[in-house]
């Protein structure tokens, strides 16, 4: 019986286990970022004046922090996050 083979399993192994959290990792950052920005829109809702327009002009309404926050994290992991994972899967 060859330990060789034994040993080189269990060092490949515990190699994907640490991809494996990687990936969990990345593909979690934009849907937490998301879920973040709506966060701070439930806390803080006078920062969304799309529930308060008076006055306001169509940027002011777009350009909004939380909902800034909401799209970076949806646009990371549409376009981000993919594109890493598979970088790490070729390696």
């Amino acid at each position: 019986m060859s330990t060789h083979t034994a040993t080189q399993h269990a060092a490949s192994h515990s190699g994907a286990e640490v991809d494996s959290w990687r990936q969990r990792l990345l593909m979690l950052l934009g849907p937490l970022a998301s879920l973040a920005g709506v966060a701070w829109a439930i806390v803080q809702p006078y920062r969304v004046t799309l529930l308060h327009p008076s006055g306001q002009g169509f940027w002011w309404l777009l350009i909004e922090p939380p909902l800034l926050v909401v799209l970076s994290g949806a646009l990371f992991h549409l376009l981000v996050a993919r594109v890493l994972l598979e970088d790490l899967a070729e390696d």
